[in-house]
């Protein structure tokens, strides 16, 4: 176990490498000057040099990565340019927001649509099957923001059981927190549950097809039983890799929903820092949701001897 997992982390070192050159070099190709856009319109042209010095703007590129990286690998993400705070603090303060909603929503996805998936294999080709084919297929063609706009139209704005927009922090008032977080976390599971359905339909089949099922039958056991007791784990595992990329995933690209719903978290702080021209706040950003994807994956894969001891790491 102790191998494999420094085998892993050895092989997300590169990744992690290539994503913190490639996010450095495109935003030094954006246009504009971050020195500028701190001091405004009426800078001088000595204050505006001095502000370049002080940043490192001045050198060359190659150095100014070596100089960046080496912060980071102290912790250090730099200062935000338009707050002035720093970075590593206030993306870790947006995180807790972001990661509250996609745990959540994972949670539930995975409760309703493994089930569903595997009840959709037990009852293959049949109406039970098609129906849940059918939805899958439905909820994956429909994109997240047209989903959760429409939540906010009927039951915000028209019924008015929700609240439309905004956030509020569990630690200030847990049920006006909880009443905040539903639509997005209902338009995340609509939108998630599609894929884990399909996957946990197809493994549960294909593991169904295999001779100790058989045997579990002829043994006279019920269908339930042979399901959920002999088939389960082993159906799972595949799907439990997805939803570690579903996880993954949502934490790097929940921009839309939080921007839909004007959720303080991490991906409205990327979005933000982008229309900014933030480098510092962008740069960190997405640094950390990559190593949050390698980490979710790592985790997802430690978990494989315990669904299946066939598996050794």
């Amino acid at each position: 176990m102790v191998r494999f997992l420094l085998t892993r982390i050895a092989t997300a070192i590169p990744t992690l490498f290539l994503v913190s050159v490639t996010v450095f070099a495109l935003m030094r190709a954006i246009p504009g000057d971050p020195a500028a856009l701190m001091l405004g319109d009426l800078a001088q042209p000595g204050q505006l040099e001095a502000l370049r010095a002080e940043m490192g703007l001045d050198q060359p590129i190659v150095v100014q990565y070596l100089y960046w990286l080496g912060d980071v690998l102290t912790g250090d993400f730099g200062r935000s340019i338009a707050t002035r705070q720093p970075v590593l603090p206030l993306m870790l303060d947006r995180f807790s927001v972001s990661a509250t909603i996609v745990l959540v929503a994972v949670f539930f996805a995975t409760l309703i649509a493994v089930p569903a998936g595997m009840f959709a294999a037990w009852r293959q080709n049949r109406a039970g099957d098609i129906a849940v084919i059918a939805t899958s297929t439905l909820l994956l063609s429909i994109p997240s923001f047209w989903l959760g706009l429409m939540l906010l139209l009927i039951f915000g704005l028209q019924l008015g059981w929700l609240p439309v927009v905004g956030y509020v922090p569990f630690s200030r008032d847990f049920g006006s927190a909880l009443l905040y977080i539903i639509l997005p976390v209902v338009t995340l599971v609509l939108v998630e549950s599609g894929s884990i359905t399909r996957m946990a339909r197809a493994s549960t089949i294909e593991v169904a097809r295999l001779e100790y099922i058989t045997h579990a039958r002829a043994k006279g056991l019920s269908e339930a039983t042979v399901m959920w007791r002999h088939a389960f784990k082993n159906a799972f595992a595949p799907t439990l890799t997805l939803i570690g990329l579903v996880l993954g995933s949502l934490l790097a690209n929940i921009a839309v929903i939080e921007t839909v719903f004007t959720i303080p978290g991490l991906g409205r702080l990327l979005v933000d820092g982008i229309y900014a021209r933030d480098y510092p706040v962008v740069q960190g950003c997405m640094l950390f949701t990559a190593f949050l994807y390698v980490v979710v994956n790592l985790l997802v894969d430690l978990l494989y001897p315990l669904l299946d001891p066939r598996v050794t790491a």
